[in-house]
């Protein structure tokens, strides 16, 4: 495990001069001194953070440390969308340039036969009224830690080189977090040969004008992508290479929207949000063009670029506690990487050559 580190609204159109971050008081449910806790884990990451640089002379991510490449890529908006799928971002037949960074789920660069989540952060770049919208997500429909007090507990146990400690603490089962675990569990036991071939999903919600949703893409081409044996600790960046070699990739970026809080809950991203009780909407169809994405300058590129789900526009601020947690601590590890790395955050605007 320890590989994981780390009422009903209307759906409506956007209305630019209203304030969404009002609506979002409507979803998100605050617990007394959650800041504080939120603190208490960057304290800890960064702690392992400094360790990881002492020892190896390098500063990665606390989570998805290792890439597997950055691919430029188009967003173009579906032409057809209904009123309560369209936003500041979500505009039909608009289009954009993007960076998508592939990577595994662990805080270490492992061999890609461990088992672990796979990542695909999506950087929008000149959507909405911020000029950015990045989307996070992962090869799997929830998270196994469901809030920030639950996630001081896991920090703690990684930290103390204990994670079962967190699925499995003391010798009273009704201490467990089996339903965690469970999804641990499923999240490991996933076995990806291309991380072009695979659907990804945020875990955690957006707002979404006056309502909520969480993300998901799926690959449109699956058929067609480049399976090879699963030989070397890298073999997914060579898959992605080689596939991208021969052919364009694709995929198909949806939407579920918010129902109610029992059916599709803000505040705990381990409940899946069933796509039979809130059907995926298809927003936009992103095209990743045959290219080379190895070059040593463009891996440094990926390396250090910044992505967060606080990068964003102001109908798809990221809502929960988890979303929450991740605004101070992405904050505060990719300052704190840069510095000891001795790296600048690249401006990205879509232009890069390498």
């Amino acid at each position: 495990m320890k590989n994981l580190i780390f009422g009903l609204l209307s759906l409506s159109l956007f209305v630019p001069g209203t304030n969404p971050s009002a609506f979002a008081a409507n979803f998100e449910a605050v617990p007394a001194g959650e800041t504080q806790m939120i603190q208490d884990i960057l304290h800890t990451l960064k702690t392992q953070v400094r360790t990881e640089f002492m020892e190896n002379g390098m500063a990665l991510r606390d989570a998805h440390a290792k890439q597997h490449g950055c691919v430029r890529a188009d967003v173009s908006v579906l032409p057809r969308l209904s009123s309560s799928s369209q936003s500041s971002v979500f505009i039909p037949s608009q289009s954009y340039k993007v960076w998508i960074r592939y990577s595994n789920g662990s805080g270490k660069s492992q061999d890609d036969s461990e088992g672990d989540g796979r990542g695909m952060a999506i950087k929008i770049i000149g959507a909405g009224d911020a000029g950015v919208q990045d989307i996070l997500m992962i090869n799997h429909p929830v998270f196994f830690v469901r809030n920030v007090k639950d996630y001081v507990d896991f920090t703690n146990a990684v930290a103390g080189g204990s994670p079962f400690k967190f699925f499995f603490n003391g010798l009273n089962p009704l201490n467990w977090r089996l339903h965690e675990a469970g999804i641990g569990k499923a999240i490991q036991g996933k076995k990806v040969t291309n991380p072009l071939g695979v659907q990804y999903w945020s875990m955690t919600p957006y707002l979404y004008g006056k309502s909520a949703a969480k993300f998901s893409a799926r690959p449109c081409n699956t058929s067609e992508i480049t399976d090879h044996s699963t030989i070397g600790a890298s073999f997914l960046r060579h898959n992605m290479a080689a596939t991208l070699t021969k052919q364009d990739a694709c995929f198909i970026l949806g939407a579920q929207f918010f129902v109610n809080q029992k059916i599709t809950p803000i505040e705990d991203p381990t409940i899946e949000w069933k796509e039979s009780q809130t059907p995926m909407i298809d927003l936009a169809r992103i095209t990743i063009p045959q290219q080379k994405f190895t070059s040593e300058a463009q891996m440094d590129f990926c390396e250090n670029i910044s992505l967060s789900p606080w990068h964003y526009s102001a109908d798809h601020r990221p809502l929960g506690g988890i979303n929450r947690a991740r605004r101070a601590i992405y904050d505060g590890i990719s300052s704190l990487r840069h510095e000891l790395n001795g790296k600048n955050i690249p401006e990205v605007t879509g232009e890069e050559k390498f």
